[in-house]
């Protein structure tokens, strides 16, 4: 076996033959490292083409053993597919204390209830420990096995040994290799781990489950090539002040990738929640003005949430504004439409909003409710008490549809809402933001 001397980016894992201040590829300064790697003879790698397995026609093929296997929640059975595929492998990201841990300990638990063998690796705490948060949880079972290691070899050897239906590394970043060079954690370690994982739990059948540790930026740390390696990518986002939590598919093989599910933190762990549609509305008082429903979408799943905003008088030289939930610039946008085609001065004015219940959401359907609040608190006027909007608002002051117009439509109608404002034309809709002030505040308030 030969040796080479590449440099690989710590930031996007991309190699370069020679040292450089500058990563060639994503353009991150001082993020270049030194790594060994070997190299196999042309004829090794002669005889390993010669040896391939031939081609086999797919109609023909028994893919019964490769079936997804269910998890015990059909919520989430629905969410990656149809379960758990046998020889997948799953990698899942979120920032620290989100619950990540608390989330793969409970799914072990739903398998080994129904008699399953599954495997946690955890490099980052004490066997002690794990079992102290399995008893808090309720999951204790003689089929739930459990090892702390830092080793990717003796972690690969449990799972020869154990054969588990799921295998779960808590976390990537803390397993070492011994193919490969540098600390726990680097860009070669991450790759030279996560790469034999997967291998191993192929020829193992079972289905694999990464941790990954998240950037500050919120992005899964490690080379962008672990997560082309696996077949599904979660991520589990929200606030650590708040008690839900929303697990996203980013990438998925098996099934959908845009779908979510909402949990809310109890005292026995992360539990589901059936129907989010009004789950962020808490308890509203629809009296006041300054609030709006908008009836969001968030991959295939609608749901109200409140948007907040107050108008008030500024005694500075340059008014506030703030926003919370969604881009700021947004809200800047929003303002400058309205100033020029409601003829509204907000020169002189302190303007906030907001997303109730700590969401954060980027989605084009928010500008109509954004721009009902703030109008309802410039008017000091409530809204009507079962209104809902969405509709995104361009610069020209008209109303234009969203995605998942129907859907939302089916479930504002299901949830009793009226009068349901949305993009449209005539009857069916507002079409300019003119027709919208009318609709909502009489002819008198235009001028």
């Amino acid at each position: 076996m030969k040796a080479r001397t590449v440099y690989v980016c710590s930031a996007c894992g991309a190699q370069s033959p020679r040292w450089a201040g500058q990563c060639p590829a994503c353009k991150e300064w001082n993020c270049l490292s030194e790594e060994v790697q070997a190299l196999a003879s042309r004829s090794s790698g002669a005889a390993a083409v010669s040896g391939a397995g031939k081609a086999v026609s797919l109609a023909e093929l028994d893919a019964t053993p490769h079936a997804a296997r269910p998890t015990g929640l059909s919520e989430l059975d629905r969410f990656l597919g149809k379960g758990l595929v046998p020889g997948a492998a799953l990698l899942l990201g979120g920032e620290p204390g989100i619950g990540k841990s608390t989330f793969l300990l409970q799914l072990c638990g739903l398998l080994a209830a129904q008699g399953e063998r599954v495997l946690y690796v955890t490099g980052e705490e004490s066997l002690p420990q794990l079992k102290s948060r399995a008893e808090r949880l309720d999951v204790l079972a003689p089929t739930l096995l459990a090892m702390a290691s830092n080793s990717a070899d003796e972690a690969m050897a449990a799972m020869r040994a154990e054969k588990p239906v799921l295998v779960v590394i808590d976390s990537v970043q803390t397993l070492a290799s011994s193919l490969a060079d540098g600390l726990p954690g680097s860009v070669s370690q991450v790759r030279a781990v996560s790469a034999q994982l997967v291998e191993e739990a192929r020829k193992c059948g079972a289905a694999l489950t990464l941790v990954g540790h998240v950037t500050k930026e919120g992005q899964i740390a490690g080379p962008k090539l672990m997560e082309h390696m696996v077949d599904t990518v979660l991520y589990l986002e929200g606030d650590r002040r708040h008690i839900f939590r929303i697990l996203r598919v980013l990438k998925n093989r098996f099934g959908p990738s845009d779908e979510l599910i909402v949990f809310t933190m109890a005292e026995q762990g992360l539990e589901i929640v059936p129907d989010p549609s009004t789950f962020f509305l808490g308890a509203r008082d629809p009296s006041l003005s300054g609030a709006a429903v908008v009836m969001a979408m968030d991959g295939q799943k609608p749901f109200a949430v409140e948007v907040q905003a107050l108008v008030s008088q500024s005694f500075l030289s340059i008014p506030r504004r703030a926003a919370m939930g969604f881009p700021p610039n947004r809200l800047h946008l929003l303002l400058a439409v309205m100033e020029k085609h409601l003829r509204l001065n907000f020169g002189q004015l302190d303007i906030y909003a907001k997303i109730g219940g700590g969401l954060q959401l980027a989605e084009p359907g928010l500008d109509l409710g954004l721009v009902a609040a703030v109008l309802s608190s410039f008017y000091d006027v409530p809204l009507p008490e079962s209104a809902v909007f969405w509709g995104e608002v361009d610069l020209n002051g008209q109303i234009r549809p969203c995605q998942g117009h129907e859907i939302r439509f089916k479930q504002a109608s299901r949830l009793g809402y009226g009068p349901i404002l949305h993009p449209g034309s005539g009857k069916k809709g507002v079409k300019r933001l003119t027709d919208f002030q009318v609709a909502l505040f009489g002819a008198k308030k235009t001028s």
